[in-house]
């Protein structure tokens, strides 16, 4: 599996690092360039551990909470950490479902309920790898029928390309051998700031999202069913406003989540179609992210889980040293025939597209 070094590697990190035999597989790093970014990752849970950006100045850094070796990745107390997520992202309720009459049991290891696809999902497999060219590497994973509970066999075909634009583009197409479901999404935590001892918050940071609703959650995290007004809450983020400011606001919704743990709905023209969700803007930096999206709803989790575990380069990740955009369809779809479905029958083929746009704020 070749991995493109034709140019300075501005993260530092090593190929010899990422190589490793797991479960018979072989583990590797792999690096996307254009002339003003890099994006290191590997094929260990397709998870992202570098970006390398500039600031106003001129300045880089790396804007991911990631790890400088492979075993780092596979050891994370993070074990979600900027990787591939699947067969489900976010919560699905005590770990059962029913599709077509039948009930599925999955592994629990989120409280009461199944997280991400169980504790061995998408994110503990090694991927198969293939480097396109310098600035996009695809790669593919077939999940067994059975495979953490959910049925069908599902062939996974994604692409991470890194565009002249500065967007790293995630594109996600799937097939099913058995009707399933089905809820891709790529869990980056990201500092705009950039990593380092003592990561910072991303409290300073200033959000707007395209979301006149959002979804509440129980103390278990797992969705109330009802779809939410954000005006006159903390979610309100129509216009741009600090993540800090009200992220401990006396609100249900805050203390159920320990902060922002909670889905977007994004306002759409039409289901499916490729518009802005989000941008964070990093104010000392100046850097920028937007957020763009087919799926209908994103899921914002401000960190608030981190323990200050260590990672790039010594870096170490406290709480609230993250901000993630979980691209997806909403929280525990399958058990709320009301949410946007997340079925995916024989035939068919899942698609997704996210964007995540980096720059300078001017």
């Amino acid at each position: 599996m070749p991995s493109s070094s034709s140019t300075k590697n501005l993260s530092g990190l090593r190929r010899k690092d990422f190589q490793k035999t797991v479960d018979g597989k072989e583990t590797d790093l792999f690096f996307l360039r254009n002339n003003q970014m890099e994006i290191a990752v590997t094929n260990y849970g397709a998870a992202v551990v570098a970006i390398m950006m500039p600031d106003k100045n001129g300045n880089y850094a790396n804007v991911i909470l990631g790890h400088d070796s492979i075993d780092g990745v596979i050891n994370s107390p993070e074990p979600f950490l900027s990787t591939t997520i699947g067969r489900y992202g976010n919560r699905i309720a005590k770990g059962k479902f029913t599709l077509n009459g039948k009930e599925y049991d999955l592994a629990i290891n989120n409280g009461p309920n199944s997280l991400h696809g169980g504790p061995t999902g998408f994110h503990t497999r090694v991927w198969d790898a293939r480097q396109k060219n310098d600035q996009a590497v695809e790669f593919k994973y077939t999940a067994q029928d059975g495979e953490e509970g959910f049925p069908g066999k599902v062939e996974i075909l994604m692409t991470y390309t890194l565009t002249e634009y500065n967007e790293w583009m995630i594109t996600y197409k799937a097939t099913t051998d058995k009707t399933t479901i089905i809820n891709l999404t790529n869990h980056a935590f990201f500092n705009l700031a950039g990593v380092k001892e003592n990561t910072p918050t991303v409290c300073n940071n200033l959000l707007t999202f395209n979301a006149d609703f959002y979804i509440p959650i129980d103390e278990v995290s797992i969705p109330t069913g009802e779809i939410a007004p954000v005006e006159g809450t903390p979610f309100d983020f129509r216009k741009p406003h600090l993540v800090g400011d009200r992220i401990d606001a006396d609100h249900v919704q805050t203390k159920n989540g320990a902060g922002y743990d909670h889905c977007f709905v994004l306002n759409k023209k039409e289901r499916g179609e490729l518009s802005l969700a989000a941008k964070c803007v990093e104010p000392l930096s100046r850097r920028f992210l937007e957020v763009y999206t087919t799926e209908p709803g994103v899921q914002l989790y401000t960190g608030n889980w981190l323990n200050g575990f260590s990672g790039y380069k010594g870096a170490t990740y406290p709480r609230r040293s993250a901000i993630c955009f979980e691209a997806q369809c909403f929280p525990d779809s399958p058990n709320r025939p009301y949410f946007p479905s997340c079925v995916l029958k024989p035939g068919e083929e899942y698609k997704q597209v996210t964007v995540y746009k980096f720059g300078i704020e001017k």
